[in-house]
């Protein structure tokens, strides 16, 4: 996969299980080298595992330091970076695309707002006549209600999303340590005949 990016991007190959990929690491700024976060980025859109969930690793060292260079670490053009984590479940990428959406609704209470406070002004600064300040004041005072409403409704609904995805992550690792222990089977003891030669009986 191609970035665009200035002379000092890197090509590298980053494995993932059975998985392959090369990618061209660019720098977000100009004039700056490829760091770690900005590999990490990339290996998030190819990947689908998010960037906290990651573990990369060069030659046996964890890349950790994620605002650092790439050339700190060592890590050239043709380099194998391997990667370690768990993408998303599909729960959690149908919440988090709630979240996004929800994030929309925020800007656009953010822009009401906004407008309220510019009309709040206007009053304040005298620009609309005395005799229709009141009924100006007493509609932005319902607009203000009614976007207090509008805000804490979006903010319970983040609180109920956040707390499912806490859920839903929990039920994977469950899932994951589930698939992962080793069940120990009960042990059978097996009877054995002890002859005694004197008698030759069994005990």
């Amino acid at each position: 996969m191609a970035v665009p990016g200035g002379s000092s991007a890197l090509t590298v190959t980053v494995t993932y299980g059975n998985e392959k990929h090369s990618l061209q690491v660019a720098s977000q700024e100009e004039n700056s080298q490829p760091t770690v976060r900005d590999m990490a980025v990339l290996i998030e859109q190819v990947t689908g595992v998010p960037v906290s969930f990651q573990k990369l690793i060069y030659k046996g060292k964890s890349l950790k330091e994620m605002d650092q260079p790439l050339s700190t670490f060592g890590v050239k053009n043709g380099c194998k970076v391997m990667l370690i984590g768990k993408r998303k479940s599909p729960d959690e990428e149908a919440e988090l695309k709630k979240l996004k959406d929800l994030e929309t609704s925020v800007e656009q209470v953010a822009k009401k707002i906004e407008e309220i406070n510019k009309e709040l002004g206007g009053i304040q600064k005298d620009f609309l006549a005395k005799n229709l300040q009141t009924e100006a004041l007493c509609q932005l005072d319902k607009r203000i209600k009614g976007t207090a409403e509008q805000f804490m409704k979006i903010l319970e609904q983040i609180d109920a999303i956040i707390f499912l995805m806490q859920i839903l992550r929990l039920r994977n690792e469950c899932l994951e340590f589930s698939a992962g222990s080793v069940v120990m089977g009960g042990c059978t003891r097996s009877s054995k005949r002890i002859i005694i030669p004197e008698t030759d009986k069994f005990i």
